[in-house]
């Protein structure tokens, strides 16, 4: 379930509690008159399940609350409570397939931004992956797919384009028209040095036979971008195991980048085109299966609402 904490302009408070109880799914109404004191309001708290908010939260920004009050929605882990249940049991659909697109706006806008850090856990990516082309050490591309970012951005596109958020689309397509070619520019300065210093007697970068699936471009290099884009915005939207999908996010794009980086450096400028061509069909392949996740649960939704409106009546 979900907390929500409102404060409401007294001439609105009456307005937003009857949205509140007229809304199933809604529970654990409270209403606290003249407690707010930056704005000045009343203060109003309800639990709603997550397949209800949408449409609450629809409710509420309709009474302009954002703008003369606030809004503020938690999580909550453990509710113990028979009318939690009975709102759970009143509520259409169910939690699990439930997407509450202004946490998921909040949420992606905050991790496509471009910035300092973001941009570090690009850089020592696509070096960890470089490293790991050297060597020849699947192991230590794997590290470097667990550093990068990039599915953060990758996300706020396909997130933007669902729901029209071209602010957001802008912030995404920065972040990695930026992070990339930066991190692959720190990285090709890297491997330079390294080689200047003797650290890498590589000569082709073909010979590192277990790395040849990262710029090898074939049907697979799109599949495998569908897949980890699908499952790397159900774990987003069902907050369900995104750790572990992080590096699935990654197998073909960070490594890619440093793939390319390191047959650039050696002058084996086929493999570094395949390499980049193998990051791009998969930075496109990611959001595009993204996006399909995102439209196939809300045209769900949907139907769900529908379902519960026809029973109404």
């Amino acid at each position: 379930m979900l907390h929500l904490r409102i404060i409401s302009p007294d001439k609105r408070s009456d307005d937003v509690v009857a949205a509140l109880r007229e809304c199933l799914g809604v529970t654990h109404v409270t209403r606290v008159p003249g407690a707010a004191l930056e704005p000045p309001g009343d203060l109003i708290e309800a639990d709603v399940t997550r397949e209800a908010a949408n449409e609450l939260l629809k409710q509420l920004r309709a009474l302009e609350l954002p703008t003369d009050g606030a809004i503020v929605v938690e999580l909550l882990d453990t509710v113990l409570s028979n009318a939690a249940e009975q709102a759970e049991r009143d509520a259409p659909g169910g939690a699990s397939d439930a997407i509450v697109w202004d946490e998921l706006v909040e949420h992606t806008n905050e991790d496509a931004t471009l910035s300092v850090t973001f941009l570090a856990f690009l850089c020592l990516a696509c070096l960890l992956a470089a490293v790991g082309v050297v060597t020849d050490s699947p192991v230590t591309v794997v590290g470097g797919m667990v550093v990068g970012p990039e599915f953060g951005p990758l996300a706020g596109i396909a997130v933007a384009i669902v729901r029209r958020r071209f602010s957001l689309a802008r912030r995404s397509v920065l972040a990695l028209a930026v992070g990339f070619p930066l991190a692959m520019v720190v990285t090709g300065a890297g491997a330079l040095v390294a080689e200047r210093l003797g650290w890498i007697a590589m000569k082709d970068v073909t010979t590192a036979d277990q790395l040849d699936f990262i710029y090898q471009v074939g049907p697979f290099s799109l599949v495998v971008a569908l897949l980890a884009g699908a499952a790397g915005m159900l774990s987003l939207v069902s907050s369900k195991s995104a750790a572990l999908v992080g590096v699935f996010i990654s197998v073909t794009t960070v490594p890619a980048a440093g793939y390319a980086v390191v047959a650039a450096t050696l002058g084996q400028w086929r493999v570094a085109a395949e390499s980049t061509a193998q990051l791009v069909i998969n930075l496109v392949g990611i959001v595009a299966a993204g996006i399909a996740v995102l439209l196939i649960h809300r045209a769900h939704s949907r139907r769900t609402t529908r379902k519960v409106e026809f029973s109404r009546h």
